[in-house]
């Protein structure tokens, strides 16, 4: 089963597109990952599939029902986290969650049954009696997600899940996720520009001016570049550059943190420079691919470099 699927989508902000004819199936049961740079059509593109955002043109399915014409069988079968907290900071846990169980029609003893589960999974049993104002940021986060999951959705969408947080409490959040995907068998929807987060999908989507630019697994996706990143300094980088052409047959590319050049092994080749090259080495790293380097590859910049000038983007980034 296809979980969802978008064909020729498009969102227009006046005469701008902020989704272009977006082209998308996620699979069943999968942590799929839609990765790009603020600007990029991300938030847009959940509005439309979560049914807040009428789509310009195109069409899209989730859950098997069309987001046009089935709205409200879509939307029994969702869960969303915004990007923003939506919690009522005056409720206590339990209280947020009882009123989402009503807004999703839950009688009574099932609502109990869920919350109880609910706060148990996300380990906030001992805090439902607590007002959220006390919460902290992360703790908020893991109850906006119980709530997200309390109807029992087949997609939980998730809009930049773990942004302002810090990085030890971005570990506990996805460790919370990845295990509700494995219980639970649903599909995990969630965009960001956070390349560490996208290591956790099961499949990415690279999106870039409202495209999908590329899709795969992450070993997939850095296949493509094939090849680790060296950066050597030596005692005399442009004798050293030369010394790699001539003797190593490698192009080494001049930067500010020394050579730079692409092999297949990189940790293969630092034992031969440091004895074959006839130069001291003060200093060599060896990177395998990320994802930033398939960004770079797909679209000549990197993702962050992308974050900061593509301000129109920012217009079509979601519904504010």
């Amino acid at each position: 089963m296809t979980a969802v699927k978008a064909e020729g989508l498009y969102a227009y902000y006046g005469t701008t597109p902020a989704v272009n004819g977006l082209e998308l199936t996620v699979p069943d049961g999968v942590t799929y990952g839609f990765l790009g740079p603020n600007g990029a059509g991300k938030t847009t593109t959940i509005s439309m599939l979560t049914t807040l955002l009428r789509p310009t043109a195109g069409r899209a399915e989730v859950a098997g029902f069309d987001v046009t014409t089935r709205p409200a069988e879509v939307r029994r079968r969702i869960g969303i986290v915004f990007q923003e907290s939506t919690l009522d900071l005056e409720l206590t846990a339990t209280e947020n969650l009882r009123f989402q169980a009503d807004l999703c029609g839950l009688p009574r003893h099932e609502a109990r049954t869920a919350i109880a589960a609910m706060l148990d999974m996300m380990e906030l049993s001992e805090r439902s009696r607590i007002p959220v104002r006390q919460f902290s940021t992360g703790l908020r986060r893991r109850l906006e997600i119980a709530r997200g999951l309390l109807g029992a959705p087949r997609v939980l969408f998730l809009d930049e899940p773990t942004t302002g947080l810090d990085a030890q409490t971005r570990a506990a959040v996805w460790e919370h996720l990845d295990r509700l995907r494995q219980e639970r068998g649903i599909t995990v929807f969630f965009t960001t520009h956070q390349l560490d987060e996208a290591e956790h999908c099961d499949r990415i989507a690279i999106v870039d001016r409202g495209k999908v630019i590329t899709e795969g697994t992450p070993a997939e996706l850095k296949s493509v570049i094939g090849s680790d990143l060296v950066v050597l300094r030596t005692e005399d980088d442009p004798r050293a550059a030369t010394a790699l052409a001539d003797r190593f047959g490698l192009v080494a590319e001049p930067a500010p943190d020394g050579l730079r050049l692409r092999v297949a092994d990189g940790a293969g080749l630092v034992p031969r420079l440091c004895t074959g090259l006839g130069l001291t080495v003060r200093s060599v790293t060896v990177t395998q691919p990320t994802l930033d380097d398939v960004f770079l590859h797909h679209t000549g910049l990197a993702i962050r470099e992308s974050t900061g000038p593509r301000t129109l983007g920012n217009l079509g980034e979601g519904l504010r």
